[in-house]
C-alpha cells in the first residue's frame, strides 16, 4: 500500500476493520466520529485526504439507519476534503431487502439509498453476498459483490458428516447453494417459502430428496431465525438426520434467533464477521473472519485488478 491510499473505518464493526488494516500491513486512516446528545452524528478527518485514494469500510447494521447516516457523512467529509476516489466498502449492506414495491404503497428503499450515496460522493461500492444482486441496477457507479462460499466452506467442510446435501433456505439463494455444492462435491435441496410479513414466511415446497441424509442450511443471512427453525422442521418432517449445520454470511441475530436456531438437531452454525457477533455461551456457533477476502479485494482495486475471481 502507498501513502496515496487511506483506509478509515466507521464504528459499525471496528474489529473487522482492524482485521483487514493487518491483512493489508497499513493503520487505519486517523478520524473522530462523534454523537451528540440529540442523535446527530458529526465525523472528521484528522489526516488529510486531498488527492488520494479513500476506503471507508462500514457495515451498515443494526443501527442500520444510524451507520447509514455515518457512511454518507464519512463519504461528504471526504468527497469536500478533495479525495481523489471514495469506495465504500460495506460487507453488509441493509436496506438490500427493500428492491421492490410488489405493488404496495411503499418506497423502494433500496433505490433510496443507492441515490444517497452516490450524491454525497461515493463513486464505487464493495459487498459481500448482497441479499438481491439486481440491486446492482440502482447504481451508476462501480458496484462489486464479493462472494463468502470459499470461505464459508474451508470452514464448514471438517464438520459435515460424509454425505451431507446442501439446502437452499430458499429459491433466491439456489446459486448461492449451488457454489457450496459444487465446492463440497455434492448435491442440492430447494425449499420454497412464501413470505407472510417482514419477519415471517412459511414453507410451501421441498424440491430433492432428504430421506437419510445430513443437511448443511445456507442463507445469506440469519436475522430472526425464523426461516431456518422452519427449515429445520422441514427437512426433518422429509426424513433427513437429525444432524443438521447452517452456514449464513451474515449473522443479524437480533433477539430470539438464538432460540430459533438452536434446535437440538442443529450441530454446529457458521457466519462471518461482516457484523460484529459475540458467542458467548454458545459453543455451537463458528464466526469466520472476511478480512482477507476484503484485504484481497482492496489490493486487487489499488492494483486496477479484477475482482472477478472474488465476486
Amino acid at each position: 500500500m502507498t501513502n496515496d491510499v487511506v483506509i478509515f473505518a466507521g464504528t459499525s464493526n471496528a474489529e473487522l476493520a482492524t482485521r483487514v488494516a493487518h491483512d493489508l500491513g497499513v493503520k487505519l486512516g486517523a478520524c473522530q466520529i462523534e454523537l451528540f446528545p440529540d442523535g446527530e452524528i458529526s465525523v472528521r478527518l484528522d489526516e488529510p485526504v486531498r488527492g488520494r485514494e479513500v476506503f471507508v469500510l462500514q457495515s451498515t447494521g443494526p443501527p442500520v439507519n444510524e451507520h447509514l447516516v455515518e457512511l454518507l457523512a464519512f463519504a461528504d467529509c471526504c468527497r469536500r476534503s478533495s479525495a481523489e476516489r471514495i469506495t465504500a466498502v460495506v460487507p453488509y449492506l441493509g436496506y438490500a431487502r427493500a428492491d421492490k414495491r410488489n405493488g404496495r404503497r411503499v418506497p423502494i428503499m433500496a433505490s433510496m439509498v443507492a441515490d444517497l450515496m452516490q450524491v454525497v460522493g461515493i463513486s464505487h461500492v464493495v459487498t459481500v453476498d448482497v441479499h438481491t444482486p439486481q440491486l446492482e441496477g440502482f447504481f451508476r457507479i462501480p458496484f462489486d459483490g464479493l462472494s463468502s462460499v470459499p470461505t464459508l466452506v474451508d470452514a464448514v467442510r471438517v464438520f459435515l458428516p460424509e454425505g451431507a446435501v446442501v439446502v437452499s433456505a430458499d429459491a433466491g439463494r439456489v446459486s448461492m447453494a449451488t457454489e457450496f455444492a459444487h465446492r463440497l462435491n455434492t448435491s442440492v435441496v430447494v425449499l420454497h417459502k412464501q413470505r407472510e410479513s417482514g419477519s415471517r414466511t412459511r414453507v410451501t415446497n421441498l424440491i430433492g430428496d432428504v430421506r437419510g441424509r445430513s443437511c448443511l442450511i445456507i442463507d445469506d443471512m440469519i436475522s430472526t431465525g425464523g426461516t431456518v427453525a422452519e427449515t429445520i422442521d422441514a427437512l426433518l418432517g422429509a426424513g433427513a438426520r437429525p444432524e443438521i449445520t447452517v452456514a449464513a454470511t451474515h449473522g443479524l441475530l437480533l433477539e430470539g434467533a438464538r432460540e430459533q436456531v438452536g434446535h437440538k438437531s442443529v450441530r454446529n452454525v457458521f457466519v462471518t464477521d461482516t457484523l460484529p457477533v459475540t458467542n458467548n455461551g454458545w459453543p455451537q456457533l463458528h464466526v469466520v473472519s472476511i478480512a482477507p477476502l476484503i484485504g484481497e479485494a482492496i489490493r486487487q482495486l489499488m492494483a486496477d485488478g479484477s475482482l472477478s475471481e472474488l465476486c
